[in-house]
Order: C-alpha cells, then structure tokens, then sequence
C-alpha cells in the first residue's frame, strides 16, 4: 500500500522527535513518503497530486484545518473509488474531526488505532458538507461564529496561543464591538420550500459535535451525524438574553439528539440535502474552523459517501 504522511510542522501537540516516531510506525505498515506543508493550500495540492497519482492512503498529522485542506485535495477531482483513504492522526489543539470519528485526543493513542485498524483493514464511508465548491468534515458558519474565528486567528498571528480563554475573548470582544453585525440578515432558501428570513448567525454541521471547549462537547445540532444530511442552528438576532441562552443550550448535554439551544429565537433544520443561505451584505464565512473571508451567498449541499477514512 502506497502512503503519503502530510506533516502540517506548526502542529501544536507534537514534535520533531514525535514525528519521527509516527513515521517509524507508519513504515512498519505501509509504503510511506512524507511531506510537509510550507503554506496555506499546499496540503490540498499535494492530496490532490497524490490522489491522481495512485497514492492509496493519506495520513494528516495536524489539525483540522490540515484535514480539510487534504480532504479538498483529495476530492479534488469529485469522490469516485479511486479517491485514497484518509487517516487522521490529531496534532492541532482542538481536533474536533479526529475526535468525531472516535479517535483518541492523544495523538500517540490516535496513531495506535489508525495503525490497529491498517493491520486488521478497518475502515467506514462517511459523508460530507459542501459550500459552495468547498467541502467540510464536521462544520462551517455564516455570522457569529466565523466573526469569533476570525478574530482568534487575528490573535495567533500576533503569538496568542488558540485556547478556551482565547475563544471566549473573542466572543465577548464580537458581541459588545461588532454593532452593523446585528442588522445583518441572512435568509434561508430550500428546494420547493418557503423562504426564512431573519436570520442572523447560521451554524451548519456535518457531525456532532460542533467543536470542544476543552474537553467538553460544544453542540449546536446533537443529531448531526456523517451518515445524514446537513444540519442547521440559527438564531433570529442576536439580542443579549436569547443569546445568553441559546449560548447555555451548547454546552448541555442532550440525551438522543435532544440538546443543544433552544427558544423562540432559534431555528433549527435536521437531515437537510440542500440549500442556500443569502445575505444582504458581506458575512463572515468559515468552514471546519478555518475563516474564508466574507460572503453575501453560499449554497450548501450534503455529499453522501464521499470518503473513506481508516479508523
């Protein structure tokens, strides 16, 4: 089996040392190159070179945003039977794909299972979000939340280390400062439906969760799952207390899909194929934690079965 190993160096929770470890591990198995990202879209272009190529498997140590450029490498030319499989060893600070495929947050144990399940040839299909021509793995947003990650990833290019702490400054910081986000509207669109304007922030999921805080499961839509369609959160305005509480209602934990926010202001979708979200100006648009600038319209689309990922 032909591998290539995709080493994202700025991964924060390993080393030279623990990479020469991995590799090591990997070559006891499989016929192994490795490489290492050097900038922004250079995983997604050696994935998509590899996957044309007849590279059989590709193994990401990094985060999740190491795994979703690889995935838009991989898929590059569309899924089909010759896209190789994934394996996602977790070396980023949250690490929320990894761990919704039930992988370890320890990147050692993670490496333990992915090379157990190589031996044993274990292995699941899973589906994936699309927006526009860009997919994701477990999440994107419209709003809020892409408002937050933009200005935490503002912090880390000053030398801020990504944290809880960090996240919930930003948040603070979006919420009091960013006034004209308020009056921004989005308006939801679906096949043969009516539309659902008033909308203000928009979090889509391809799993659940939608991310951690810390160890502790952030949800939005409990019942996403990889083997349904898109699910969808939205809230209508972002006043103080609806806020507040639909804030509360992520961190609860649901019992058969039956957490998340809740309220009056909140508007949610399940098992969704399609739709479009519009805006009537510039949003803040990010998917699987990455900010992807701004956009006034995304169409979204739930890819069934499109990758095979060794866990």
């Amino acid at each position: 089996m032909r591998a290539l190993l995709l080493v994202n160096p700025a991964a924060t929770t390993t080393s030279a040392r623990s990479r020469d470890v991995l590799v090591r591990a990997l070559r006891s198995e499989v016929d192994l190159e490795v490489a290492s990202t050097k900038r922004r879209g250079h995983a997604a272009a050696m994935c998509a070179e590899a996957a044309r190529g007849g590279v059989d498997l590709v193994v990401t140590l990094g985060g999740d945003g190491t795994v979703n450029e690889a995935v838009n490498g991989l898929l590059a030319d569309g899924p089909g039977e010759r896209v190789p499989a994934l394996a996602v060893v977790p070396g980023g600070s949250t690490n929320v794909f990894a761990r919704a495929l039930g992988l370890p947050r320890d990147w050692t144990e993670g490496a333990a299972v992915i090379l157990e399940a190589l031996r044993e040839g274990r292995s699941r299909s899973i589906g994936l979000g699309r927006a526009d021509e860009r997919y994701f793995t477990f999440c994107a947003g419209l709003g809020f939340d892409a408002e937050v990650i933009r200005r935490v990833e503002q912090y880390r290019l000053r030398g801020r280390v990504a944290s809880p702490s960090l996240y919930l400054q930003a948040m603070a910081e979006r919420f009091v400062t960013k006034q004209e986000m308020r009056h921004t509207e989005i308006t939801l669109e679906r096949p043969a439906e009516e539309p659902v304007p008033g909308l203000s922030t928009v979090v889509v999921q391809n799993t659940s969760p939608w991310t951690y805080f810390g160890g502790r499961p952030v949800d939005a839509c409990p019942q996403a799952s990889f083997d349904l369609g898109l699910d969808l959160m939205a809230m209508k305005g972002l006043r103080v207390p609806s806020t507040m509480r639909a804030l509360t209602g992520l961190l609860r934990p649901g019992v058969d899909g039956a957490g998340g926010p809740r309220g009056k202001r909140v508007f949610r979708l399940h098992d969704v194929a399609e739709f479009t979200l519009c805006a009537n100006g510039p949003v803040a648009f990010q998917v699987d934690g990455d900010y992807l600038g701004e956009r006034e319209k995304v169409t979204f689309t739930s890819v069934s079965t499109a990758l095979r990922v060794i866990v």
